[in-house]
């Protein structure tokens, strides 16, 4: 049996940059930051003060009754989730429910939950842990609670691969597509982390970022003085749809999802592969699994932290792979504007690689100042660019040594 096609149809996020596709879109393009003194909660004694925050947040395009439900990742989840439907025009109540269903990745899930939980079972005792907090801080809520809203009964799971997480999911909706077990397909990620717990956490780990004096400008991947991440929240989901189906309808393809890869560094917990050679299989295995070659990408969505060794295990990867061809091919690292998403990163991104298909235009890698002579690809310094590509690449690794690489393009 042939293998079926996957496009995309819908688009929906939550992000430090706002939530309106075509609006963050435009920021991203003209290289705006979404990097801020957080405001949620008091960071006095924290040595990292800002973060990719979501600011004004009521829920979203959510009930306030329903909302009060959800942890704020699943908030975020299912928020960006009601979007992508509405863009995609998608009438579920006249669908199979059987072959409609939803994925998404989360690194942590309900984390502020847990928090709130155990403080309350310290200050009040057993009794008082509330009855909710089981449902809300699960990483599962996400999907969960996407497939309850528009009663999905096909497939529905979550996968927590830290970073990795989103772009994980992507690659488990575009399969149950391919080999026929659902038409549908809501998938992408969420995170809420940007808590005193999660902040406190990453901090610990001397994973972030440590310039208060200089928010915006704090995200520096690929740049010598680098010197860690900025842990953001939000949400990315995509609606993954059967060709045929979507062409029957009348739908709007946004792009196609060609192929996805996948590896592991089997090195470090938290430390990638400094070689490279986890992420270079992936890639690798993505564009076999697509059926193209090196020469035929043309824009790489980086998954560039802004860590010291993260950045430089990615250009390794690069050049690995792509040899030659590495120098020709633009890759930018857009977490340089909305920060680190964790578990939801690979969805963003995928929506901006997507986007960047549609567009033609690369949006850019800003903060890149000072070279690091061991990062010398071509990161997009700064300013987007118009390059109209036809095949592009997203790439996501996380904690555990978790790599996967997407491949899109136009049809």
């Amino acid at each position: 049996m042939s293998r079926r096609r996957v496009v995309i149809t819908g688009l929906g996020w939550v992000t430090s940059l706002g939530t309106e596709v075509g609006e963050v879109w435009d920021k991203l393009v003209a290289g705006e930051s979404g990097i801020r003194p957080i405001t949620r909660f008091d960071t006095s004694d924290y040595a990292t003060k800002f973060g990719g925050e979501v600011t004004h947040w009521e829920g979203g395009n959510l009930e306030r009754r329903n909302a009060k439900r959800l942890d704020r990742f699943a908030q975020f989840a299912l928020s960006a989730a009601i979007d992508a439907v509405e863009e995609s025009g998608i009438d579920f109540s006249k669908e199979n429910p059987w072959r409609c269903g939803s994925i998404i990745g989360s690194g942590v899930g309900g984390i502020e939950e847990f928090a709130a939980g155990h403080e309350k079972l310290l200050d009040k005792g057993p009794s008082r842990v509330s009855p909710f907090m089981v449902p809300k801080l699960m990483c599962n809520a996400g999907s969960g609670n996407v497939s309850i809203h528009y009663g999905l009964k096909g497939p529905n799971s979550a996968i927590a691969t830290a970073c990795a997480s989103a772009g994980h999911a992507i690659s488990e909706a575009a399969d149950a597509i391919r080999h026929d077990q659902a038409d549908l397909m809501l998938t992408g990620g969420s995170e809420a982390a940007l808590s005193p717990l999660g902040l406190a956490c990453f901090i610990a780990l001397k994973a972030l970022s440590k310039r208060n004096d200089d928010p915006p400008g704090a995200s520096r991947p690929f740049d010598a003085d680098r010197d860690g991440f900025i842990l953001s929240e939000g949400a990315g989901i995509l609606l993954l749809e059967e060709y045929g189906h979507a062409q029957q309808r009348g739908a709007k393809i946004l792009g196609e999802v060609k192929g996805h890869g996948q590896s592991a560094d089997g090195t470090h917990i938290t430390a990638p592969d400094e070689q490279g050679r986890g992420a270079a299989f992936a890639m690798e295995a993505a564009l076999r699994d697509a059926g193209i070659g090196t020469t035929d990408v043309e824009y790489i969505n980086a998954h560039g932290t802004s860590t010291p060794l993260g950045d430089l295990a990615e250009t390794r990867a690069v050049k690995r792979l792509f040899g030659d061809e590495a120098a020709r091919i633009p890759m930018s690292s857009t977490k340089s504007m909305t920060g680190h998403l964790l578990g939801a990163s690979g969805g963003v991104e995928a929506i901006i690689t997507v986007k960047s298909l549609d567009s033609g235009i690369c949006p850019p890698t800003i903060n890149l100042r000072t070279r690091d002579e061991a990062c010398d690809l071509d990161y997009v310094p700064n300013e987007s660019r118009t390059v109209n590509p036809k095949v592009a690449i997203s790439n996501s690794f996380g904690f555990g040594g978790h790599n996967v690489c997407l491949v899109f393009g136009r049809v």
